[in-house]
């Protein structure tokens, strides 16, 4: 189980005790349970309740709570967040925002407490917006952009495949954002359950694109997931010899040094601090040597 790292998020319905006790014992980094999407209105209030409930009664380890609201646009969102506050939630995560204002509605709610806010990116409006979004990261509770590619996908009117050439812009631009502002990102579900290689090919990319981890809707896709995030034994190999070569007591005061025949500088340094960090916290990476 990882500490610190946000690689495997799974959502499963807060209506469903069922699987939020086996979501005790998996080895997801965060578990986000759904009030929105995956219940049905008549449950809208019985799943607060179990959201509620479920933090109270604990037990996840070092597995990260999330709770998905439902939008202040709706009947339930105010009621929702009033309860999980008051509840204890570490972290909501807000559904389909616009714009600023939209998220400044969310962060209003919160003013008064620790609670994070994660919101999900999953309009085409929010995608033109994440720039003034993201800047509200500065002053508020903002923390974590996620992707919501498959409402992306029917507002577009674009295929979503396992490539999804369609995405690539929106998908290097949230993390772009994220990163200028300092806030956490989340790539958007693989719905195929079935198709493994489908899956790894994915995530594949969502790595390749620099995100923080990945959205996901069944416990089997938790461990390949985990394991496309690790840090292979090339990459922990280069870092090692990179943290070594600048520890040196020659090259200490230096910017940049030759390593391996290529100029290696102290931004490497810093990538290969984190990459050696992420394989500490990882039990998919080959031990450190």
């Amino acid at each position: 189980m990882s500490i610190g790292l946000h690689r495997s998020l799974l959502f499963l319905p807060a209506s469903n005790p069922k699987a939020i006790a086996k979501a005790r014992t998996l080895p997801a980094d965060v578990v986000i349970l759904d009030l929105e999407d995956a219940v049905a209105p008549d449950s809208k209030v019985e799943a607060r309740a179990a959201a509620v409930a479920a933090i109270s009664e604990g037990g996840f380890g070092t597995r990260k709570l999330v709770v998905r609201v439902n939008g202040l646009d709706t009947e339930w969102g105010r009621d929702d967040i009033a309860a999980l506050v008051a509840g204890g939630v570490d972290t909501i995560l807000a559904p389909k925002v616009n714009n600023a204002k939209d998220v400044t509605d969310y962060t209003q709610y919160l003013s008064e407490s620790d609670v994070n806010l994660w919101i999900m990116i999953e309009t085409p409006l929010s995608i033109l917006k994440l720039d003034e979004i993201g800047a509200l990261a500065a002053h508020g509770s903002l923390r974590a952009f996620v992707l919501g590619t498959n409402d992306l996908a029917k507002d577009l009117g674009a295929r979503l495949d396992t490539a999804r050439l369609p995405f690539l812009g929106f998908l290097s631009f949230a993390v772009a954002a994220a990163r200028a502002y300092g806030l956490l990102v989340f790539d958007g579900v693989f719905n195929d359950i079935d198709d493994e290689e489908g899956l790894q090919a994915q995530l594949d990319q969502t790595v390749s694109f620099g995100f923080d981890g990945k959205s996901l809707i069944h416990p089997r896709q938790i461990d390949p997931c985990n394991a496309a995030f690790a840090p292979d034994t090339a990459a922990i190999a280069w870092a090692n010899r990179v943290v070594a070569a600048f520890s040196e007591p020659e090259n200490k005061g230096k910017g940049a040094i030759r390593l391996d025949g290529k100029m290696v500088e102290r931004l490497h340094l810093v990538q290969a601090e984190g990459i050696l960090a992420r394989a500490q916290v990882s039990p998919d990476t080959a031990q450190i040597t």
